[in-house]
């Protein structure tokens, strides 16, 4: 059974007339991928066909046209059946799909930065070495700092991508292979040789019966949205308004209702009116739909036409074939099947060529549930790494590309228990901490760093379950520092031995701008130096107990600069007691000594006791020497001595 004397074929991986077509049914869309379900016939004597044979392999059905042309139906085997017994021929079924189906099968998560959009489908795609790509771009993309590529195929990736962009493709088929055709704007669309114009002509024309045509043409409008509205926040310039809007209304009642998104999925640096465009034009293609059916093989989705010889005349317009449905019958008489001759039947939906063309946002973007964790990382050799804002990168879990390094992640806002403007709380995770990482909206290429944990290589400062009563903050001094590098602030909360401890690897330095009140209930003890400047004054009360200082070793020195030092007891007695050395008091005009109305004065003009009785008693000698003495009593004067000697 041969196909070289028939107008439709198929050209499998068997090689000639080892399958023979029979029928195919298809779709085929813009920015959707297309599936062909050809039937195919098998003369017994040849035996059965192994499906491993076919699976994975191309094949092209191909139909010659009226101008000598042929048109191509290429596609890639991803399924093949058995599907029954005619007479002496065994049947099969094979489902034809676009090498771009064969990224449906895989799932991966991955990080892309510094990239565009199309940059990052290109590289996607130049993965696969069985792409075959046409770029047909008219627009400009900006750089995005961070595209995630989250527990998705690489074909549900790079779709919502474009879908976002209002980027979209569709196939050229082409004989032995199809080439994805990706682009942006109308201006791609072609006309297919042969069918620059397609006349209309109604069921029953005999005409119809000789000439490629459309036979049924039907208009579908619908009300839609007129006008959209988007919005962003951008931290780096928060007061900034991002707001983007279209109006763009039709020509009848209710065309201006809005559509209000947030987020708009954009920064200050990457907002793009262009994009609100594109969200209003992809709501708009519903607005005005062309259905038509026919059998001329010219109807090919992303190419164009004018209708001819429409009732209307107004549609008698350029027009652009946004999907397809087939039906092609074999000629039975020559597959030895029976029945009549070969038939081509294809419904269709159009689009006024001035119409823009966007697809529509169908491929959900992944969300992440919950939040992860991941490690903090940096160039080698730092121990801390941040920018301006307190931003740090990550390490995710899943992350299999990168390198543990400042280039694993987009810098990470990190959630802070205050924060205001120049004061609040600022504790940055040090790289090798372990973070937990929520997602804005769940969306991933949107981390936010709320928390840390401790892990079995970051273990908590204090010894658990036996220090549970402790809590507190203990840092590490950087660079190189070591366990016993640090400043701490330690509470024990244990029943009878409560403590606040304070402890700092260097100085520790106090600004009290008024006053301050301590209390202590028992005693206060300090290593170390310490240094107390205090601006105005100081108050130290002991409402119950003793004050001691004690300087084991050293000198203790109290300087007033300007003023008076007074000591005062109020009850009880001064004491002053030197075990070994010597006591100074010295003193610029006088030292006086004074209990009632007795008293010792010195002055630079000498020293004067008075006292109502003054007895000066020696256990040995007492001499009194100078170049002159006098004694003098204005009552009586005795001296009296056991041997009295007068020269």
């Amino acid at each position: 059974m041969a196909q070289n004397n028939r107008s439709i074929t198929a050209d499998t991986p068997l090689g000639d007339d080892q399958l023979v077509f029979y029928r195919m049914t298809g779709t085929e869309s813009i920015g959707r991928l297309f599936e062909f379900e050809v039937e195919l016939v098998r003369d017994l004597k040849l035996g059965s066909v192994k499906a491993d044979q076919l699976l994975g392999k191309g094949m092209t059905v191909k139909l010659d046209l009226p101008n000598g042309g042929t048109r191509f139906f290429n596609g890639e085997i991803v399924q093949f059946k058995h599907i029954g017994l005619h007479s002496r021929f065994s049947c099969y079924r094979a489902t034809l799909r676009p090498w771009l189906w064969y990224l449906t099968l895989n799932a991966d998560c991955r990080i892309f930065q510094d990239k565009s959009v199309i940059d990052v489908i290109k590289a996607v795609l130049d993965n696969y070495a069985f792409a075959d790509v046409l770029y047909k771009l008219d627009g400009e993309y900006k750089t995005l700092d961070y595209c995630v590529q989250y527990r998705e195929s690489d074909f549900d990736f790079i779709s919502r991508l474009m879908e976002h962009d209002g980027i979209f493709y569709y196939f050229e088929h082409q004989d032995g292979k199809h080439k994805l055709v990706i682009t942006d704007s109308n201006k791609a669309f072609e006309t297919q040789s042969g069918y620059r114009s397609i006349p209309y002509m109604p069921q029953g024309n005999i005409e119809s019966r000789e000439r490629d045509h459309i036979h049924e043409w039907l208009q579908e409008n619908q009300v839609t949205a007129g006008k959209f509205e988007l919005n962003d926040f951008d931290f780096e310039t928060p007061s900034s308004d991002l707001t983007i809007k279209k109006h763009n209304p039709g020509g009848y009642s209710q065309s201006g209702q809005e559509v209000y998104d947030f987020p708009g999925k954009f920064s200050s640096s990457t907002v793009d009116s262009k994009l609100v465009d594109k969200r209003l034009e992809e709501r708009q293609n519903a607005y005005s739909i062309k259905r038509g059916q026919g059998n001329a093989l010219g109807l090919i989705p992303g190419m164009k036409f004018t209708l001819s010889d429409f009732y209307f005349d107004e549609e008698n317009i350029e027009h652009v074939v946004v999907s397809a449905s087939y039906i092609i019958q074999g000629d039975d008489s020559v597959s030895g099947m029976g029945g009549g001759g070969e038939i081509f039947q294809c419904s269709f939906d159009a689009i006024d060529a001035k119409q823009v063309f966007r697809s529509l946002r169908s491929t959900p973007k992944p969300s992440v549930s919950g939040s992860q964790t991941a490690i903090v990382v940096g160039p080698s050799g730092e121990e801390i790494w941040t920018d301006k804002y307190g931003r740090v990168k990550v390490q995710f879990h899943w992350d299999r590309e990168g390198q543990d390094d400042e280039n694993s992640s987009c810098w990470v806002r990190v959630s802070q228990p205050m924060a205001g403007k120049k004061w609040g709380w600022v504790s940055l995770p040090r790289i090798g901490q372990e973070v937990v990482v929520s997602f804005l909206e769940g969306d991933p290429d949107r981390p936010l760093i709320t928390g840390r944990v401790y892990n079995d290589d970051q273990m908590p400062p204090y010894d658990l379950p036996s220090n549970k009563t402790q809590s507190g903050i203990k840092t590490r001094s950087s660079k190189e520092g070591t366990a016993d590098n640090f400043n701490e602030l330690r509470f024990e909360d244990k029943k009878g031995e409560e403590e606040v401890y304070i402890h700092a690897e260097k100085d520790l330095n106090c600004v009290i701008e008024n006053n301050e009140t301590r209390k202590i209930g028992l005693d206060k003890k300090d290593k170390g130096d310490q240094t107390i400047e205090i601006q105005n004054d100081r108050t130290v009360t002991l409402h119950d107990g003793n004050d001691k200082l004690k300087i084991e070793t050293g000198n203790r020195n109290i300087e007033i600069d300007q003023g008076n030092y007074d000591l005062k007891v109020s009850t009880g007695n001064h004491s002053v007691k030197i075990d070994s050395g010597k006591s100074t008091i010295e003193a610029m005009q006088s030292i006086e000594l004074k209990v009632g109305g007795s008293s010792i004065e010195i002055t630079q003009a000498g020293i004067t006791i008075k006292g109502t009785i003054i007895k000066v008693e020696a256990s040995g000698t007492s001499e009194i020497k100078s170049p002159m003495t006098v004694v003098k009593g204005d009552g009586m004067l005795i001296l009296q001595g056991g041997l009295t000697k007068i020269n």
